[in-house]
This record gives structure tokens, sequence and C-alpha cells, in this order.
């Protein structure tokens, strides 16, 4: 069964040049750039989003409040935060990082 991977950046992420270098082939990579997106994926998703991947890009203020939300309506999402000084390049190396750690 594929997993729901929720992509969040300042701007909204390109899934098919993120899909395209992404070494798992059992996910489904969802982007988002906000609270409000984030609550419209989860939402849409029946509260099924087993991985979110957050770049740095995000204000400190909304970061917290998106993983406030997350964890207060899933016990078994788990939140991954990207650093600031890979930039933009890093995305795909983290995400990838990531995933070859949580998805079998």
């Amino acid at each position: 069964m594929k997993k729901n991977v929720l992509l969040l950046g300042r701007k909204l992420i390109n899934i098919s040049s993120i899909e395209a270098g992404v070494a798992s082939e059992n996910i489904n990579l969802l982007s988002g750039t906000n609270l409000e997106d984030v609550k419209n994926i989860f939402s849409k998703n029946d509260n099924r989003i087993e991985i979110v991947i957050m770049g740095a890009g995000i204000d400190i203020d909304s970061r917290l409040n998106i993983i406030e939300y997350i964890f207060s309506i899933s016990k078994d999402t788990t939140v991954h935060m990207k650093d600031w000084n890979s930039g933009p390049t890093g995305m795909l190396p983290f995400v990838n990082d990531v995933l070859t750690g949580l998805i079998k």
C-alpha cells in the first residue's frame, strides 16, 4: 500500500520533478505551502498522511502551527524539517534520505 507523503515549502513544490528523483516507489506525493493546505490535504486523505517533510523556507511560527495541527489530529504521522543551509537544491536529497529510512 502506498504511503501519503506531504511535502511543504515556502513555494508550492513541483511534485513531478521530485517524483523523478525519488528513490521510493511506494509513495503518493502531495504538496502544500501553509496550514490551510495542510488541513485540506489531511481532510481529503481521511487524515492518512504518514510522512510530512517541511522545507526551511516556511517561517518558524507557521512551521510550529503546522506541526501543532498535525500532532493534534494524527498519532502516526512523522514530521521532518529540512535545514536552511542546504537551500532549495537540498530538498530532493533530504526527501530521499527521509524516505529511505521510513519506506520499506
